[in-house]
């Protein structure tokens, strides 16, 4: 089974690119996820794990993740070979992400909510509502 969840923080702002045949949304980005301080070795603390994600997954990780934002995610481990101009091969092994998550509350710069928070706070209402029914067994 090819299972990853991982809770980091974004490197950088997600990189959200098209194909060019089908104009699917692409968006990478790199997560760095904390190793357990108790195995600590030569004072490596985090992990940088190269993410994509695809389709409207990768437009909504675009629209609201930033540098610095504390997500989580779940997806699998995939490795692929590509060869450069000079008939190079490189190999590379990401994490394809099927659903993103925020993982820590936005802070509030006003007392009462805008409308982008109360977007956010709908879709996380609706996410967690999601969650239940899966784990409760519940269908919609």
């Amino acid at each position: 089974m090819n299972n990853v969840s991982l809770v980091g923080r974004l490197t950088k702002d997600v990189d959200l690119r098209y194909t060019t045949k089908k104009m699917r949304a692409v968006g990478s980005f790199t997560l760095a996820v904390d190793r357990d301080l108790r195995k600590v070795t030569n004072g490596k603390t985090a992990d940088f794990i190269p993410i994509v994600t695809w389709g409207k997954t990768a437009e909504f990780a675009s629209k609201y993740f930033s540098k610095g934002h504390r997500i989580a995610l779940q997806g699998s481990i995939h490795t692929r070979v590509w060869e450069d101009e000079d008939k190079n091969r490189h190999y590379v092994t990401e994490v394809v992400a099927d659903r993103v998550f925020f993982a820590d509350a936005k802070q509030r710069e006003f007392d009462e909510p805008g409308e982008e928070e109360l977007k956010e706070a709908k879709y996380e209402q609706e996410i967690e509502e999601l969650d239940e029914e899966v784990l409760s067994g519940d269908k919609a």
